[in-house]
């Protein structure tokens, strides 16, 4: 793999890979159970949840917890075993809601080339279009499909920010289609083929560098409580997640010190 090129890759180049998506197709019936709808014109409270599964053989694993009340909301994540470095940085990992499409993880057949390895592309058709970038700061509309610098990094990170979800999101979330991908796979663990391949969209574009790693489809939650406390941007992790993380304001919450196995329950993860 020619790594040379992963940093110098242009942000907004692979923002339009990461954007691109099948057409969109009808909505599922798996929608949430909620106490009533989830609406921009709504003052009732609302929380999704999603066990992020791995793909693409990537390791990565998390859990997502979104609440809030209209448009209003607040993202907690934790991600782990994820890509750790390249070239001596933090592996940058792109993480959003999509939605608008079928509400699911990509199956193993989405291969369409056979090269061992689910692309934006192929995943796109299922899981659906960029609705809301998860950034650490700044804007999180599919205009920040990519900003690098504004996405967590690191083999491990938590994650917490209070932003507005869209209208058209927030209605894919309600009837079961919004679903939480987070991108970046280590190359070592790709096939041969995968590893080397730069994108189909741009030959100068690595194709590890926006392969989704773990997807989740967001179900409604049946929780009554929320943990408290934390910055309203933000995000924490390991050395290794520090220098593309760039934590915003008074820091983030760590999960796993408030109990947060008291809010989620990890499933098996989704192999391919």
């Amino acid at each position: 793999m020619r790594k040379s090129k992963f940093f110098a890759v242009p942000t907004l180049a692979l923002g339009a890979m990461l954007m691109t998506a099948g057409p969109a197709m009808a909505h599922s019936d798996h929608g949430p159970q909620t106490d009533g709808a989830a609406t921009s014109d709504s003052s009732q409270s609302w929380s999704f949840q999603a066990d992020l599964g791995t793909l693409n053989n990537s390791g990565t694993v998390g859990d997502v917890l979104i609440e809030g009340e209209g448009n209003q909301a607040t993202v907690y994540m934790t991600v782990e075993g994820a890509a750790e470095t390249f070239m001596d940085g933090p592996f940058p990992h792109a993480q959003h809601i999509h939605f608008g499409s079928q509400g699911v993880c990509p199956p193993a057949d989405a291969d369409e080339n056979g090269d061992g390895a689910i692309d934006t592309p192929e995943g796109g058709v299922f899981y659906g279009g960029i609705g809301t970038s998860l950034t650490i700061e700044g804007d999180t509309s599919p205009d920040s499909a990519l900003a690098v610098e504004r996405f967590p990094g690191g083999s491990s990170y938590t994650y917490e920010r209070s932003l507005e979800i869209p209208d058209d999101v927030l209605a894919s979330m309600v009837d079961g289609t919004g679903v939480v991908v987070v991108h970046g796979v280590d190359p070592t663990v790709l096939s041969e083929e995968a590893a080397n391949a730069q994108s189909s969209l741009d030959e100068s574009l690595p194709l590890a560098a926006t392969l989704p790693a773990a997807c989740g489809t967001l179900a409604g939650s049946q929780m009554e409580g929320m943990p408290e406390g934390g910055a309203d941007t933000g995000v924490s992790g390991g050395s290794e997640g520090s220098g593309v993380a760039m934590a915003a304001g008074g820091g983030a919450l760590a999960l796993g010190a408030i109990g947060a196995g008291a809010y989620f329950m990890r499933r098996s993860p989704v192999e391919s």
